[in-house]
């Protein structure tokens, strides 16, 4: 018993002495960073950071047609420019609080700035952390779809069934992600919005590309890690479903997938967390996501180490947070 207890001690204070050594690693490479920083003729500026993510921005009204300025009168706290154009037609135009820049009997010109007003608005970063946290969240319900029918289909009797899938999962796995995104938006985009346009059809935005690379790029793994996790669960499983009565479509989703998704989901998790951080490819088709308005934001202000650092950290949160998510899903699925 005594024995025991001094074992007890011996490996919490062996845990405790390897936790002084891993923070001593840290503040050491921490450290380090600073030390190499200090050598750089470099001026860190973070205070810049913050209109970032939000900052207030003038908003300019600006005349659509040439004309004349017939009145300005107020309307709950905003001012009603009226406009007579040379056609003899009224155009009306409202400017939040003031700030009015024309007076009546001023002749206007098609451009020309009528008034302005200040709003807060989102800033480059939080745009394109919400593009990223979208194009992320789309890709993996589609990716999480196309995952699960391909996996069904792999382990299918039906030969087509299975040899699609089979030849799907070997082209996605055995070609480049960056070449995919090429190809989904120089060539696939090009012809369906050719045809959309020939029929009047509103074209599809590079961003919904971008989706559909990443979630057949994700769906050709998930399709092999659904696969698995099938394979996992003994055939007496199956048997014992269809002795009962059941079909095989009925086994498959009251049996063996419950069962296969206590065991899928770590890979599921680690390739999610792959998908978030493949989305910065999607900066070469003009998507504005994470890294590109990251991008964006060291061409404007010339301070590139602030701007990576604050990249790294919120692709960090967001990949953190999909882990911490996953683990609760976990201990969730192990009680039922």
């Amino acid at each position: 018993m005594q024995a025991s207890g001094i074992d007890r001690n011996r490996s919490k204070l062996n845990r405790y002495s390897w936790m002084g050594v891993y923070l001593l690693c840290l503040l050491g490479i921490m450290l380090a960073l600073y030390l190499a920083t200090i050598q750089i003729d470099y001026v860190w500026r973070w205070n810049i950071l913050p209109k970032y993510f939000y900052n207030q921005t003038q908003i300019t009204i600006t005349a659509k047609s040439e004309g004349t300025v017939a009145s300005i009168s107020t309307e709950k706290d905003a001012a009603v420019i009226i406009l007579k154009t040379t056609d003899g037609e009224t155009e009306k135009y409202k400017v939040p609080g003031t700030d009015v820049w024309v007076a009546e009997g001023d002749t206007i010109y098609p451009g020309d700035t009528l008034g302005a007003y200040k709003e807060w608005r989102a800033g480059l970063l939080t745009q394109g952390l919400y593009l990223t946290l979208k194009v992320s969240l789309y890709s993996i319900i589609f990716g999480i779809i196309i995952g699960m029918i391909g996996g069904v289909a792999r382990i299918s009797t039906n030969p087509a069934a299975k040899w699609a899938a089979m030849t799907y999962v070997e082209l996605i796995r055995g070609s480049p992600l960056l070449v995919q995104i090429f190809i989904w938006y120089f060539v696939l985009a090009t012809l369906i919005n050719e045809l959309l346009k020939k029929y009047s059809i509103p074209e599809i935005s590079a961003v919904w590309y971008g989706i559909a690379a990443l979630a057949c790029f994700t769906g050709a793994y998930v399709t092999e890690i659904v696969r698995a996790g099938i394979q996992s669960i003994h055939r007496g499983q199956i048997e014992a479903a269809r002795s009962l009565g059941m079909t095989g479509f009925q086994a498959l989703r009251h049996i063996i997938l419950p069962q296969a998704m206590r065991r899928i989901l770590p890979p599921l998790a680690g390739q999610f967390i792959s998908l978030i951080k493949d989305s910065s490819l999607l900066g070469i088709i003009a998507v504005r996501e994470l890294t590109k308005a990251t991008r964006e934001g060291i061409t404007a202000s010339l301070q590139p180490y602030e701007f990576w650092f604050t990249c790294a950290l919120l692709y960090l949160v967001l990949t953190f947070t999909l882990s911490m998510f996953v683990q609760y899903l976990e201990r969730r699925m192990a009680t039922q």
